[in-house]
């Protein structure tokens, strides 16, 4: 399997407590994040959203999409959210918010393998341009989280 390690940071002018219910809300997803087509809940966890897992259906800037489930592994109240992946891409992922101000930094790592054999097939060649596309999908939550919340969002890294 290809691996491969991402990391997200946006900047956002609105306090980590709404950012935070953006975030762990990802049945909400496909009503501000454009690349986000379909979230199903298949277990709900407990009152803190540990042991969660949902299905979610991803339809990329390239002519491809994908689906994978995730597991809430971690989760510290408008601090940390971290899920565990697996289906199409499996792996972790952490949602990070640290407050600055009146501004929050939103960072997100992924560190996935694929695990669609096409997508192994290609990944030498293919690479650049899954990390581009990844960075086109994680853009669109940021432009979507701006007009969910009203806020500006500023993109600092998306690679």
């Amino acid at each position: 399997m290809a691996e491969y390690s991402f990391t997200t940071i946006w900047r956002v002018h609105a306090p980590s407590e709404k950012i935070w219910g953006a975030i762990v809300r990802s049945d909400q997803y496909p009503t501000w994040w454009k690349s986000v087509v379909k979230v199903v809940i298949l277990k709900p966890g407990d009152a803190n959203g540990i042991g969660t897992i949902v299905r979610t259906t991803w339809q990329t800037h390239l002519p491809y999409g994908f689906s994978f489930d995730t597991r809430v592994i971690r989760v510290e109240p408008h601090r940390a959210l971290e899920l565990e992946a697996f289906g199409d891409l499996q792996g972790k992922g952490l949602w990070t918010l640290t407050r600055e101000g009146d501004q929050t930094m939103v960072q997100y790592d992924w560190q996935v393998q694929t695990s669609k054999l096409w997508m192994n097939l290609v990944a030498p060649i293919a690479s650049p341009f899954f990390r581009w596309n990844h960075a086109a999908v994680m853009n669109d939550g940021a432009t979507g989280l701006a007009g969910l919340l009203n806020a500006r969002v500023q993109v600092v890294r998306a690679q």
